[in-house]
Parts: structure tokens; sequence; C-alpha cells
């Protein structure tokens, strides 16, 4: 005879019993199968964000023959890539940006899961504070440990347009551009811009998984509804726009340090850290250069979040796991 939820005190995110799909390392999986999904299905829009946001500082010499830049706004960059090297470089470093997501996701979501059990200490409610600091947390470790995967895919991402300019190819393939980097800056250099790389996660994760994880709770408080798929969507809505609005001048500006030339010994030419990139930036280009990218970036985090979350609420849940 089925006991009543009344009867057992189970509730729709709290099981009594646990399940494998609750464990870490099937969390871990499914996170990081979400996020393929996810990734490849909005990475033209991660590619048109990275041009733009280098577009400003190759001004000098990314200018057609009126002196006008020659990509100007998302749709033109975009339109431009197809037309001078083809749809498919639309997709230009997913394989990097794929890796990257065997480590980042997998760690983000399992890292925030373990502070948010630790926080909440068997309580049920878990305040902004505490949600805070665990996203901040989780992305920042995550982001650590996959930047040498994010400077792999920004040295592939920008080889098109290179060679579109005329000049010299720097990198032939994912592979190849991790050899080049390790072999003029050594293994720390594959950490080169990991320093606004992790501020940018940090604040992105705030965004993303505080808002996520807060916005999906006070719905079902608010209105009862259960955890359903129309709770995941306004849930990551939210999430993608707080997420693109706190974490693109710090993308931009992992961007630029993370694609600058380097010397021989692996020494940036351009800038010499994220403060100096920062203040080059609004000196030369005003604030606003800061959410250059911004469209893209707000475009691509709105279905990048509602496919994640989507498809690892729903992998979850065919798996027989709890509501996250």
């Amino acid at each position: 005879m089925q006991q009543t939820a009344a009867a057992t005190g189970r509730t729709e995110m709290r099981p009594v019993k646990y399940h494998y799909a609750d464990s870490f390392w099937c969390t871990y999986l499914v996170s990081v199968f979400a996020a393929s999904i996810a990734e490849t299905v909005t990475y033209p829009l991660d590619l048109t964000k990275t041009r733009l946001q280098i577009q400003g500082e190759a001004a000098a010499t990314a200018v057609d023959a009126e002196g006008a830049l020659k990509y100007r706004g998302m749709f033109a960059t975009a339109t431009g890539i197809i037309r001078e090297e083809g749809a498919l470089k639309l997709w230009q470093g997913i394989t990097p940006a794929l890796y990257r997501h065997l480590v980042y996701s997998g760690v983000r979501i399992v890292t925030y899961d373990a502070l948010r059990k630790k926080l909440r200490n068997g309580k049920e409610t878990f305040s902004l504070w505490q949600s805070a600091l665990s996203g901040v947390g989780a992305g920042a470790l995550a982001q650590w440990l996959a930047s040498p995967a994010d400077l792999v895919k920004v040295h592939v991402q920008m080889e098109g347009k290179r060679r579109a300019m005329g000049l010299e190819p720097r990198v032939h393939s994912a592979a190849h551009a991790f050899r080049e980097i390790v072999s003029r800056g050594g293994v720390f250099g594959l950490w080169k811009g990991s320093v606004p790389n992790v501020q940018r996660a940090a604040l992105v994760n705030l965004g993303d998984l505080t808002t996520y994880d807060t916005v999906k709770h006070f719905i079902m408080h608010k209105t009862g509804l259960p955890d359903c798929h129309v709770v995941h969507i306004m849930s990551s809505i939210c999430a993608g726009l707080v997420a693109a609005t706190m974490g693109t001048p710090a993308d931009v500006v992992k961007t630029r340090i993370m694609n600058q030339p380097t010397d021989s010994s692996g020494r940036g030419l351009l800038y010499k850290g994220s403060i100096d990139c920062l203040q080059q930036t609004i000196g030369k280009e005003g604030f606003f250069a800061l959410y250059k990218g911004f469209l893209p970036v707000w475009i691509r985090m709105a279905p990048w979040s509602l496919t994640f979350w989507l498809s690892f609420e729903q992998i979850r849940a065919s798996l027989g796991a709890s509501g996250y």
C-alpha cells in the first residue's frame, strides 16, 4: 500500500530515498551532456560575440576602403563570416568548446549542489546570499580548471578572421593551438587570461545558477506550480538575462587578453593584465565598449540557458532523480 506524501513527509523537491541519478557522477555526466547539447545549438552566436569583442581593438587594421569598421553588428558579422569563410566556419572552435564543458559544466553543477547542501544543512530554506556564494564559488572553480580549453577555443575562433584579412595563420587546429601555447608560455601559459576568465565565470554563474535556483523555487512557492517545463522556461530566461548583464564586461576583457599576441616568453604585447585591459578599453573606446557583443551574448545565453536547463532537468527526471 502506497503512503501519501503527507505521511512520508516527502515533497517533490526532496525525495525520501536515495537514487543513483542523484549521485555525484550521474549529476556530473548529465550536466556535461546537457551542456554539450546547448553549446552545439548556440555556438555560432558565441563565435559572433568573440569576433565583435575583438573588433574594437583591431580597428586600425580591420577597416574597409571608406575607413569604417568592416563589421559593425551581430547580423553583419555573422553574415560576413558565412559569405567570406563559409557557413561551417560558424562552428569553428566547437571541439575545444565541448572539451571545456567536460570540465566546466560538470564541476560547476556538482560544486554548486555540494555547497548548497552544505550551507542549507538539512533546512528547506536557502537564502539569496547563500545561493550567491555557492554560485560564485562553483563558477570560479569550474572556470579555473577549464581555462586552458577556453584559451584554445578563442585562438581557433579568431583564425578565420585573420585569414580573411590576409594575415599569417597562427594555428591550424585545436591540437596545434594547444602545442603553440605551451611552446610559447609553458604549461602555465595555458592559464593566460585565467584571472578575468575566472572573474567572468563567477559573475556569470552568480547570474545563471543563483538566478535559476532562486527564481525557480520562488515561482513554485508563490504560484503553487509543480516542478515542470513552464517553471524551467521562466527561470532559465531570467537566468540568461542576468548572467549576460553581469558577465559581458569581464567576457570582453577575457577575450582580448586571451587573443592578444605574445612575445617569446609568453607575455602579452598589448595588455599587462586584466586591469590594464579594462583601463585601455574604457579609455580608447568608452565605457560601453565593455558591453560590445552584449546582444549576441544575451541572445546566446537565453537559448543556451533554456536548452541546458530543460535538457538537464528532463534527463534527470527520466532517470528518476529529484528536481534540481
